[in-house]
């Protein structure tokens, strides 16, 4: 019996990878490289630029190429900042498209895990700006 691959309709429900939402010693880094004034500016553009990625992939769901460059930008800015987990989701979602195996998940997951990373994010910076 052979496995049919899911439906481009239904995204493929992956299971949440585990593991911390933030690394926060990529976080740390960063702040050392670019400075605290420009990492202040970084994160706020950073947060404004997720989430409105975020809000545009509902309607990539039925452009596969357009939600592969959307997942791709978003492995890679999440990566960047430490957002780890939301990160490994995108990269997951981005070799599903690859692979052909159809919806590569479910928005509100990725909507969920950044509302999760994001707001740890927020409440543990003030203790990394007094470090």
């Amino acid at each position: 019996m052979t496995e049919t691959p899911p439906s481009s309709a239904q995204p493929v429900l992956y299971p949440d990878p585990g593991g911390p939402l933030i690394d926060w010693q990529r976080v740390s880094d960063l702040r050392a490289e670019i400075g605290a004034e420009d990492f202040d500016e970084v994160v706020a553009l950073f947060l404004t630029e997720v989430q409105a990625t975020l809000d545009r992939l509902p309607g990539c769901a039925t452009d596969r190429h357009a939600l592969s460059e959307q997942l791709h930008f978003l492995k890679g800015s999440t990566l960047n900042l430490g957002f780890s987990r939301l990160s490994t989701l995108c990269e997951a979602g981005e070799l599903a498209i690859s692979a052909g195996l159809g919806a590569p998940l479910d928005p509100e997951m990725l909507c969920s895990c950044y509302a999760r990373s994001r707001q740890e994010f927020l409440d543990q910076l003030p203790r990394l700006r007094a470090a």
